[in-house]
């Protein structure tokens, strides 16, 4: 068992976390001031603050100092454990001490130069370049997004099936679908209590999930048109729909979606490989995909993203490049490159995640390179716990076609009012202060305390939206 003691400090989140990318959960044990991984050796180690000095030492011998820059304190903490884990486990990861979601905040701390994200963090020479590369990228499509304007996310937590690497979706839809119908109404009546508090002007809306067209054609048809005749979108709003599985995107739909103002379509094949596919739960063939997106290229729709998942624990390296450049193919305006990463109720486990070292890594890399020979510039970057061998999720777009919504729900500069069961609204104030309000996840729950919940987000914007 790996025991981290802390001294002088109590950043007991930030000691977990560099923990986790080595040697899986860890707990916090506050009585003892200590970090526990079940996982880990048997060591105890020290972190120490000491009038702003920090020193990581394994219990025994001799503390020592990294001899690097300084930088923040609780950052330096991370490094100082990252590095004492680092030689005694033989291993390092792309993003070096970095274990938060988003390296382009880091980035453009330091100036966006590379260099001193990989002297100060130990960020990998080619993870510090696109990080700075997307930084810039994110911050001209910031500017796209006026700060006066409105920022909606509509959630639809169901799927016609549950894909074997998903935990997302709190309810499989083909068990419930006597709730998708009373789940409609009850965005109806959400969206209506909040847009008589809402005073500005909308500039995007992302209807995500689960899987959104998961609903049947015309109860999709109303749902889509209460949101176009409801919120109070500007001429020129972007407004996407996470269409995500073929398998449920009909001719009916489409028409819906374009006949309400629908900007931006997602298609997410995952793979490119049907037989993959299969195993995964996803009842979807390759050729699905392929008639999924030229039906709405027929219907009219000028951006289109694709998203592919790399370290799918039925594939290799030469996999993944196969269905991307499939994808390639397609002319999709945006392609987003995620990484596989170990849900708390996936049906797979971290081993499948963690599995064949480099190899991820390795198909991640080759990746960008394609997408950067076909005229794909990356423009979005996160990251996420557990994720193969501390890799990131970005996505890619052609110049000019930058999901909008995507960077301000990225960012800590744009408000952002969630609608739907699971979602997250995000508030922003002056100084550079923002405040979050989770809604509830149960569905039911949702449904049923839908006009309490409301009214619980209209005093979190002082009704005033």
């Amino acid at each position: 068992m790996l025991k981290i003691i802390l001294e002088g400090h109590d950043n007991y989140y930030g000691i977990a976390d560099v923990v986790r990318l080595f040697y899986g959960p860890a707990k916090e044990a506050r009585e003892e001031q200590a970090v526990i991984c079940e996982n880990g050796p048997d060591l105890e180690i020290i972190s120490r603050v000491t009038e702003g000095e920090v020193r990581t030492f394994i219990k025994g011998q001799m503390p020592q100092g990294s001899g690097l820059d300084k930088i923040p304190l609780k950052r330096e903490v991370k490094r100082d454990l990252y590095i004492l884990l680092s030689k005694i486990s033989g291993r390092s990861f792309p993003w070096g001490c970095l274990t938060g979601i988003r390296p382009t905040v880091v980035a453009n701390e330091v100036g966006r130069d590379p260099s001193k994200m990989t002297k100060d963090y130990l960020v990998r020479e080619d993870k510090a370049n696109i990080a700075c590369i997307t930084a810039e990228a994110e911050e001209k499509t910031l500017e796209r997004v006026p700060e006066e304007l409105l920022n909606i996310y509509v959630g639809i937590p169901f799927c016609p099936s549950r894909c074997e690497y998903c935990s997302f979706i709190s309810s499989d839809a083909v068990k419930h679908l006597s709730l998708l119908g009373p789940y409609e109404d009850a965005l109806e009546r959400e969206m209506k209590l909040l847009s008589e508090g809402m005073t500005r002007p909308v500039g995007t809306v992302y209807l995500g999930g689960g899987t959104p067209t998961v609903f049947e054609d015309r109860l999709f048809g109303k749902l889509i048109e209460s949101i176009a005749g409801t919120l109070h979108m500007t001429p020129e709003a972007e407004f996407t729909v996470e269409a995500g599985r073929p398998d449920t995107i009909t001719e009916y739909k489409l028409d819906a979606m374009r006949d309400a103002g629908v900007t931006r379509v997602c298609i997410n094949p995952q793979t490119m490989k049907t037989e993959t596919l299969t195993k995964l739960n996803r009842r979807h063939s390759s050729e699905d995909i392929v008639r999924a997106y030229e039906l709405a290229r027929k219907k009219g729709f000028e951006a289109i993203n694709m998203d592919l998942i790399a370290g799918l624990k039925y594939e290799t390296t030469e996999d993944l490049l196969f269905s991307l450049q499939k994808v390639i193919e397609l002319q999709p305006e945006n392609i987003t490159i995620h990484t596989l990463y170990k849900k708390r109720r996936a049906d797979i486990s971290r081993e499948d995640v963690l599995r064949e070292d480099g190899a991820v890594d390795d198909a991640v890399s080759r990746s960008y390179d394609l997408l950067g020979e076909a005229g794909y510039l990356p423009y979005y970057m996160y990251r996420q716990k557990d994720t193969g061998y501390g890799l990131e999720n970005i996505g890619f777009s052609k110049k000019g076609y930058e999901c909008l919504y995507n960077v301000a729900m990225m960012t800590d500069k744009r408000d952002v009012l969630s609608i739907g069961a699971g979602g997250v609204s995000k508030r922003i104030f002056d100084n550079n202060r923002f405040e979050r309000l989770p809604c509830v996840k149960d569905v039911l729950m949702y449904i049923k305390d839908v006009e309490t919940i409301s009214r619980r987000k209209l005093d979190f914007w002082e009704r005033n939206i």
